[in-house]
């Protein structure tokens, strides 16, 4: 029965969790154990013929995850009956040298390596898929004007394709954050106990090359018994600031749809619910799960930083939280891409509540471009600043708008004439540099698309 909303597949798609499936993983164990069998065969680190036959062995469908749970049940230790089950199928000849000169760690951490990456090529190309989502919004929106926000007062004027820009170029940092990181973190290890070689000897860092190359994965440089945990804590923590990331998307789009904003909305399908009380509400829930579903994946960052301090060469304190901490990690944020794509596809914007925003302090947005203009005409900065600041109160005060409160004051009516404070007062107009960070950004998508969906 199924106990956490992970086991019910309620979060992440069908693709990702059945990387983490028990049959999966021991799929992955399987594959490790052979290569490494054959990697020592071929330097001649165990037989040859013994070498072959345990590849042989693991690689067909005779070890079960039924009898290496009836196996567990006596030595109360996975590894050691996943290696056992592996031994009783060999020959005589061939048991001696199953699992040699291997620790239970070495299976585990490559396993986890290997999971990760076959983890990250669904996660990459979810970015991809969400980049290029932006960079068509931006693109769509990109001679917009809108209200910019800055402590959630009305400041100036920006393109409102510029909001996704922001986020699409997060997005491509992501791609080059992860794909930087994985020579650190996806790696193998067949270094044994403590992280010497041991009964391997010389031949220990040949066969640990080999096996990493044919698994697509980086031999460690170092280690202990164990991967040093700070691989995984880096890993976790990429993930996690993805997942920042769709958060601050989330928290935007969540403060855009707000009755008082009204900018945009999360798409209402027919026959969808916003309260069971309220018939009327059209609640941003995607976003809003977005948001709480971020708050876990953090939290999850701290428990992989307390991993990394073991005691010695190694203590089993991380081991059980990892059996949760890595895969919900990847779950999580695959359920988080997924459900940011479909809300920045299907977003509606609200073109008239923007301009009507624009239009809410009665042209007071305009305040910088008015004092750029009296800048420019020799006027001292805080000079002009006082003035503007002190007629601007005046026009909230009075209800007045600010272009005519202007042109009404002794002081800055002077300097300015009537044609200049119409043009200046024209949104459109001080779009200023945002319609070329959007191209410059749409180009950097598409450059991140050729460069990430060949390597994948």
């Amino acid at each position: 029965m199924p106990i956490l909303p992970l086991d019910s597949g309620r979060y992440g798609s069908k693709e990702i969790r059945e990387i983490f499936d028990d049959n999966r993983k021991l799929d992955y164990q399987l594959k490790f154990e052979a290569e490494v069998a054959i990697a020592q065969g071929e330097l001649g680190v165990i037989p040859e013929n013994a070498s072959k036959e345990i590849a042989e062995i693991a690689n067909s469908n005779k070890i079960s995850l039924k009898r290496i749970k009836e196996l567990e049940s006596i030595s109360e230790h996975d590894t050691a009956a996943f290696v056992e089950s592996i031994a009783e199928e060999c020959s005589e000849k061939a048991k001696p040298w199953v699992h040699y000169g291997l620790t239970s760690s070495d299976t585990v951490d490559t396993s986890t390596s290997m999971q990760l990456k076959d983890s990250l090529k669904i996660i990459e190309s979810k970015l991809l898929r969400l980049a290029r989502v932006l960079s068509d919004r931006a693109l769509q929106f990109k001679d917009l004007p809108a209200v910019g926000r800055t402590h959630g007062q009305h400041a100036s004027v920006i393109a409102f394709g510029l909001k996704f820009a922001v986020w699409a170029s997060e997005i491509v940092r992501h791609l080059e954050r992860i794909d930087e990181g994985k020579k650190r973190f996806l790696v193998c290890k067949t270094l044994g106990v403590v992280g010497t070689g041991s009964v391997m000897d010389k031949l220990a860092l040949d066969v640990q090359r080999v096996v990493a190359n044919r698994l697509g994965l980086f031999p460690v440089d170092s280690a202990t018994q164990v991967v040093p945990r700070e691989r995984y804590a880096e890993a976790q923590f990429f993930l996690s600031l993805v997942g920042t990331t769709l958060d601050k998307m989330a928290v935007e789009i969540r403060n855009l749809q707000r009755t008082e904003i009204g900018e945009v909305s999360e798409r209402f399908k027919r026959g969808q619910m916003g309260s069971s009380a309220v018939p009327v509400k059209r609640n941003p829930i995607k976003s809003e799960r977005i948001s709480s579903l971020s708050r876990l994946l953090r939290a999850l960052v701290g428990v992989a930083m307390e991993n990394v301090s073991l005691w010695h060469e190694r203590d089993l304190s991380n081991s059980a939280n990892e059996r949760f901490t890595i895969p919900m990690t990847v779950i999580l944020l695959d359920e988080m891409l997924n459900l940011m794509t479909n809300v920045i596809t299907n977003l509606e914007i609200h073109n008239e509540r923007i301009m009507s925003n624009l239009r809410m302090t009665n042209g007071q947005i305009h305040a910088e471009f008015v004092l750029d203009l009296l800048i420019k005409k020799g006027i001292p900065r805080f000079d002009a600043y006082r003035d503007i600041q002190r007629v601007a109160f005046s026009a909230i005060e009075n209800k007045q708008s600010f272009l005519d409160a202007i042109r009404n004051d002794p002081e800055l009516g002077k300097h300015l004439t009537s044609e200049e404070l119409i043009d200046t007062f024209e949104p459109g107009r001080h779009l200023a540099a945002s319609p070329n960070i959007i191209q410059n950004i749409a180009k950097m998508v598409h450059d991140a698309e050729l460069k990430y969906s060949k390597a994948s």
